[in-house]
């Protein structure tokens, strides 16, 4: 008899993508290895999909970012009720941004490129910055003020992260501690006399009091 071939399989579209499937899973892989892992091509492949597909809710990554961040605010950034008092509205508001951030500092890799912002956020920036120009600041200095107490935000909480990643993953002393048991206190003796508690105070969440000083001081007459 003679043989028939098997019928040839044809390839069809691929399966019909939604943007929310896109955030959903671009933000699963973010949280599990960070930024630097998401591409285009790694979350096509994710959702089984082609990088093409994707481009019809995305132009590129940085779109993909921005729509990271408006999900990530929206869903954690909750506005809460602010003083009436415009310095501690400032505060209030600077704190709430930090608690946010703080839980996920993948973030904030991405906001100190500083030229991505999350639209959800910019309530609590117009709070900073009406704060700052009620307490007598004129809108200049006020954005400047805001630009300040964002580098304030965001440094610490990179800071932070980064040190908690390294003590996490090497239980070794670090370099800063190995140097600080061998000071001079003939040379060094402020930081000789705390050297035992360096590394204890410095862990310490110091971020609000840090703020008011930032705030106090972006206040004071010139």
């Amino acid at each position: 008899m003679p043989q028939t071939s098997a019928p040839r399989k044809t390839l069809g579209r691929p399966p019909r993508i939604s943007r929310e499937e896109v955030v959903t899973t671009a933000r699963r892989i973010v949280d599990a290895e960070g930024v630097h892992r998401l591409t285009m091509r790694r979350l096509a492949t994710e959702i089984g999909s082609t990088p093409m597909a994707l481009y019809h809710h995305v132009r590129n990554k940085e779109e993909l970012l921005v729509l990271l961040l408006d999900d990530y605010a929206a869903r954690t950034l909750h506005r809460p009720e602010l003083p009436a008092q415009p310095r501690e509205r400032v505060i209030a508001a600077a704190a709430t941004i930090h608690e946010a951030l703080a839980a996920c500092p993948w973030i904030v890799e991405v906001l100190t490129a500083d030229d991505l912002m999350a639209t959800s956020a910019l309530w609590f920036v117009e709070q900073i910055v009406d704060g700052l120009i009620e307490c007598g600041l004129p809108s200049e200095r006020a954005v400047h003020g805001y630009r300040a107490i964002w580098y304030y935000t965001a440094g610490e909480i990179v800071v932070r992260a980064t040190a908690g990643r390294r003590r996490t993953d090497d239980t070794r002393p670090t370099y800063r501690e190995q140097v600080f048991t061998d000071l001079d206190p003939t040379e060094l003796p402020r930081l000789a006399q705390v050297a035992d508690h360096w590394s204890s105070l410095t862990a310490e969440d110091t971020y609000v009091d840090g703020l008011r000083a930032l705030v106090d001081g972006l206040l004071a007459p010139r």
